[in-house]
């Protein structure tokens, strides 16, 4: 679960892509229950909305069958204009053939009276009406829908091919509008030695923001025994990873703790897509969000030099050997940096050159950080 920003409305994670496809394969093998054994159906999608529901209905749907394509608009921004243009796209003889309509939402129900008032003229044996989703507290017509894969609330939704102003169609899940989050959340990234705790500390009073460090945090609750701490401390121990479940938990207290916060900076936090996932989906709870990744980018040998040489004021035996910086590096790689491709693909990802002065550096930062 997660909030999502489409031009300036932000939607909710309202079904997800596994219940969808649930649906989706309950609506085929009803369909094909209810017809006679040798019966070809003729299906034909409504555009643009039911491309992607067309598309898994008919991998779903166990038999021979035609389809089509045909294109209907009754939409403007999130409301319903009532207003629906002319039929394109349907060109082939339907006389004497069952032909079922694939809709991928019926709300007011304008659309489906367009399509109905289409085939009156069209001489088929039977016409039947398949909705992937159905809001039944505005549907205003008496026509029957024959199989309803969910009821919904009479609130816009976007996903799974459905958009806002062009948006949002390539999103695997259904989203639902919500209201615009309060805080600002980041996630700042990078490499060991990035100066990540140096820029928080700054970026924290510029922005009025809580800086959360995940060492910091594991330090807390080892120290003061906590529950949590007692539990994490039994894993590093034994020499094992304490496990993602911990980890989050300690960061919800911490969030929790300061609940009338403006945002939060997570320095160290997620380490890996499931802890990005679990982040989303506790934000979401809450009706907040992630609203980017900003990462340092600074080149590996410059790094390994700044560690090397703070590892000579600092005590730190991990920053006196080359090769266990190497190792480090080598870890984050492999490890941590996926997390790249997982906001990148959010469109949340902000790459910030790493190499200057401290101040250069926090000026590059507050260019994004004010943007998000």
């Amino acid at each position: 679960m997660k909030i999502t920003k489409l031009h300036d409305l932000y939607f909710k994670e309202f079904i997800s892509a596994d219940e969808i496809s649930a649906i989706v394969t309950s609506l085929a093998i009803q369909v094909k229950n209810d017809l006679p054994k040798d019966e070809i159906p003729f299906f034909i999608g409504i555009l643009n909305g039911c491309f992607v529901f067309t598309a898994d209905f008919l991998r779903k749907y166990n038999g021979n069958c035609e389809m089509s394509f045909v294109k209907l608009s009754s939409y403007e921004g999130t409301t319903s204009t009532e207003n629906v243009k002319n039929l394109i796209g349907l060109n082939e003889d339907l006389s004497g053939r069952t032909v079922i309509i694939l809709e991928d939402i019926i709300d007011t129900g304008t659309t489906l009276q367009e399509i109905y008032e289409i085939f009156k003229t069209k001489n088929l044996k039977e016409l039947k009406i398949v909705t992937l989703f159905y809001k039944p507290d505005v549907y205003r017509k008496e026509l029957p829908i024959n199989y309803v894969g969910k009821s919904i609330e009479d609130k816009f939704i976007v996903g799974y091919g459905l958009d806002y102003k062009g948006y949002g169609r390539n999103l695997p899940a259904i989203y639902q509008l919500t209201t615009q989050p309060n805080m600002k959340n980041i996630v700042l990234f990078g490499p060991p030695g990035a100066g990540k705790g140096t820029q928080a500390e700054v970026l924290k009073e510029k922005y009025n923001l809580v800086h959360i460090s995940t060492g910091e945090v594991f330090r807390f609750n080892i120290k003061n025994e906590t529950e949590l701490g007692l539990l994490a401390k039994k894993y590093i121990d034994a020499g094992d990873l304490v496990p993602d479940e911990v980890t989050i938990n300690m960061l919800k207290e911490e969030v929790n703790k300061n609940s009338d916060a403006s945002g939060f900076i997570f320095d160290g936090f997620p380490r890996t897509e499931s802890q990005a996932k679990a982040l989303d989906t506790f934000l979401a709870e809450k009706g907040e969000r992630i609203n980017g990744m900003v990462a340092l980018e600074v080149p590996e040998d410059l790094l390994v030099g700044r560690l090397l040489e703070r590892g000579k004021t600092s005590g730190r035996s991990d920053d006196m050997d080359e090769s266990k910086i190497r190792n480090r590096f080598n870890e984050y790689n492999t490890k941590t940096a996926i997390l790249k491709d997982f906001y990148q693909a959010q469109g949340n990802y902000y790459g910030i050159n790493g190499v200057g002065s401290i101040e250069e550096i926090t000026q590059r930062l507050s260019d994004v950080f004010d943007t998000l």
